[in-house]
């Protein structure tokens, strides 16, 4: 594969989440089977180095205040950055990648850069991080809850029920950026294949109008080499994320008053000082640790009883169930979303009906009645002679983005995949020649 050069794409350059998490992985995954990586992101000040950084573009900070000139501009970089276009061209012209793999890219670089990317024969892949290509509200909720009600073009409802923040200006904002993405075509004909990391969001993409032949299923992965160490289990469940209405979190409070079970909360957000009122007022046995990452963080939920989960929107594959079973804990999830696919109840942990508190709490009590050994077990699932959630070697697994077929199709469990994956087939990696026919020339390790 030497000779390759990706262009990996996406809005930040730094891990600032689960989206951030599997960009960073994919990249350091391509270049150890001997692909160059190109990036290209957006200014900010927590970025990682990179020598392809001047070419990145000025960076869009929302929540900043700023005038209404600078309001303005900014809109109109959210429907279509001119400037992410023109770095993006002259970056093509001094690195010539071979492919593009782009993750979160709305609201930031904008879906501008497909149409450059199309003029110049690049393929694109780009992973499905939420729902934003469905919804022009990301997360598919209004007032908190899951709403559907733009399905069959109806888009406009994002500005009737103002859907985004409660604000009439930036749900127009939105309504404007998504008619004009969609008259242009900005991703049903200039992305060429779209990886989505949950079959649940393969079939509500394909609910709301885009082609199954357009998409594929493949799972996420974690590295495992430095989720380990000797932990000894403590009294209490974990919650790990962003402290944000749909993450379910007054739910766990609740749940955690009614079972009387001891509950610490990492993250940090826009609901941490109600969250931690509504604590108060339950006299819950909650303990909001703030924001923890590598070492400590692994120790917060390698020492837990479990990993809780509460969402109450439809999350997608998260990385922190992965996580959490390469920690060898098991998961508490509510049943929505992508995460019923993840977590097998009674076998890798529980389920609960998402936002109802009586039956968390259920959860909550039945997992803390299990034994430490019994825990153990589940947060262990089941694969042949490996840790069961790490990725297949990098040469299958990389391959295997761009020709659109899972590394082990066969596998009964949809993210246990062994690391010794053997059987592959040379028809199942081809390479990118017959997938993308139309490569442009002269561009670096042309196929």
């Amino acid at each position: 594969m030497t000779g390759k050069r990706l262009l990996a794409i996406n809005n930040y350059f730094y891990r600032r989440g689960g989206a951030e998490a599997v960009f960073f992985d994919h990249m350091s995954m391509f270049g150890e089977i001997g692909w160059d990586i190109v990036p290209f992101a957006m200014h900010h000040e927590l970025n990682e180095f990179s020598p392809w950084s001047d070419y990145f573009v000025s960076e869009i900070e929302y929540g900043r205040r700023t005038g209404l000139l600078r309001k303005a501009v900014q809109a109109a970089s959210v429907i279509y950055s001119l400037e992410a276009q023109r770095n993006l061209g002259r970056l093509i012209d001094r690195a010539r990648p071979s492919v593009a793999h782009a993750h979160n890219v709305y609201h930031h670089l904008s879906p501008a850069i497909f149409s450059t990317l199309k003029a110049a024969g690049i393929p694109v892949v780009m992973t499905v991080h939420d729902l934003k290509l469905a919804c022009p509200s990301y997360k598919m909720l209004r007032d908190g809850r899951v709403c559907e009600d733009c399905r069959g073009g109806r888009v406009y409802n994002v500005l009737r029920h103002r859907c985004v923040k409660g604000s009439a200006p930036l749900s127009a904002v939105v309504l404007a950026e998504t008619v004009l993405h969609r008259l242009l075509g900005l991703y049903r004909d200039k992305v060429d294949r779209l990886v989505v990391p949950s079959r649940f969001y393969l079939e509500k993409l394909a609910e709301w109008g885009w082609p199954r032949e357009k998409m594929v299923h493949i799972p996420n992965f974690v590295d495992v080499t430095a989720l380990s160490g000797d932990w000894q289990e403590g009294d209490y469940f974990a919650f790990a994320g962003r402290l944000a209405p749909e993450k379910g979190l007054a739910t766990l409070i609740r749940a955690a008053a009614l079972s009387n079970q001891r509950v610490v909360i990492a993250g940090t957000g826009p609901e941490e000082q109600t969250l931690r009122s509504l604590a108060a007022e339950l006299k819950a046995d909650v303990t909001f640790a703030g924001y923890l990452s590598g070492e400590k963080l692994h120790r917060l939920i390698g020492e837990s009883g479990a990993l809780v989960l509460p969402s109450e929107w439809y999350e997608n594959a998260p990385i922190s169930v992965l996580e959490t079973y390469a920690l060898q804990r098991p998961v508490i999830g509510a049943a929505i979303g992508g995460i019923p696919e993840m977590v097998k109840e009674g076998e890798t942990g529980l389920l609960a009906a998402p936002g109802d508190a009586g039956d968390l709490a259920r959860a909550l009590r039945e997992m803390a009645a299990l034994s430490p050994g019994e825990r153990a077990r589940m947060g262990r699932p089941p694969g042949p002679g490996s840790r069961a959630n790490s990725p297949p070697p990098p040469t299958a697994r990389g391959r295997s983005i761009f020709m659109g077929k899972s590394a082990r199709p066969e596998a009964s469990h949809p993210i246990l995949i062994p690391v010794p994956v053997t059987g592959i087939q040379p028809a199942q990696v081809l390479g990118l020649k017959e997938l993308f026919p139309r490569h442009r020339r002269g561009a670096a390790g042309s196929l």
